[in-house]
């Protein structure tokens, strides 16, 4: 055991920690079939942390899963759940099968991408295990030194955890994502148990397609606000997205407006988002969005309002009318 000191909001207090090995459980996101891209940025951040890196692929019949995680450099082994219980990925089938999995090989950090996935599962394994979760990181100073933005992005918190398991959801965002190849990480079975959750069950589940890239993965988006007036406006979007090859997304006011549907909202409370380009239309700014897409490599905004904050942080904006600037930028394209 050793003293460090947890630092918040420049507030120092003595702790202990724990100084067993490091070793890190990665829970990878999927379908079944392919695996999440926030994984990959999940290795890179585990990776910093030292030590021995696994990975956590439990599902009904995940074994191309497997075998694509397994040529990921920086993993020593892919454990591998497949049972009829996982169907879903219910948070209550999940959390028994990590926590006999972290108590068989003892690992000091489970880690996972800040998604809507990970959201709904290690709280709840945080919670069985007494500790207290660490989201939304976006650096990695030491094994117990984490960075996490609070107050909407507004402040930066670093702090030094005193959990002898610490349970931490990444940003993709912050972190690059690992190499598809290079790696031969070995695949063993997880843990066997009886998973099926008590009080919950799977029915179904409805997906949007749609030909234009996921938000999370796409290097260019077009997202609107309230300043479009009313989902038909987005057609607008559609059109210009077509021509970029982008995603298209939108702000928490659209999406509370009722002019496209709560998946595409960017920020706080949506997904979190970091394009090589961010075309901002009708959007006014407010900290809620900013702190879903201002890590973007470019940000252009239009807006008929000079003094809208989204000009605060855009690389480029143009103060006009969207109705007209828009469909022009669509047909020089």
């Amino acid at each position: 055991m050793f003293s460090s000191k947890v630092l918040s909001s420049g507030l120092l207090q003595s702790v202990k920690v724990s100084s067993r090995f490091q070793s890190t459980l990665i829970i990878a996101e999927h379908n079944n079939e392919k695996l999440a891209p926030i994984t990959r940025h999940a290795v890179t951040a585990a990776t910093a942390l030292g030590g021995e890196t696994s990975v956590l692929v439990a599902g009904t019949k995940c074994s191309q899963v497997a075998d694509e995680l397994s040529k990921i450099p920086g993993l020593s082994k892919v454990l591998v759940a497949e049972h009829a219980a996982f169907n879903g990925f219910l948070p209550e089938s999940l959390t028994p099968l990590i926590l006999a999995t972290q108590k068989q090989f003892n690992f000091t950090h489970i880690l996972a991408g800040a998604t809507a996935f990970s959201k709904g599962l290690l709280p709840r394994v945080a919670a069985k295990l007494d500790v207290s979760p660490i989201s939304d990181v976006i650096a990695i100073k030491a094994p117990d030194t984490f960075v996490r933005q609070i107050y909407a992005g507004n402040a930066i918190m670093t702090l030094k955890s005193k959990e002898a398991v610490k349970v931490l959801t990444v940003r993709g965002t912050s972190f690059a994502p690992a190499d598809e190849t290079g790696g031969s990480a070995k695949s063993e079975a997880a843990p066997a148990g009886e998973y099926a959750a008590k009080g919950s069950e799977f029915v179904k589940q409805e997906l949007t397609k749609s030909d234009r890239p996921e938000l999370t993965a796409a290097k260019v988006i077009v997202s609107g606000g309230r300043g479009l007036k009313s989902g038909d406006n987005f057609k607008l979007l559609y059109a210009l997205a077509d021509k970029l090859g982008a995603a298209v997304g939108a702000s928490r006011a659209a999406v509370d407006a009722g002019f496209v549907p709560n998946d595409l909202q960017i920020g706080q409370t949506g997904k979190i988002v970091a394009p090589e380009l961010y075309i901002a239309v009708g959007i006014s700014g407010a900290i809620q969005h900013l702190a879903g897409m201002k890590d973007s490599k470019t940000i252009v905004a239009i807006n008929k309002d000079a003094e809208a904050p989204i000009f605060q942080v855009s690389d480029y904006g143009l103060v006009a009318d969207l109705f007209k600037a828009v469909p022009e930028l669509t047909e020089k394209l």
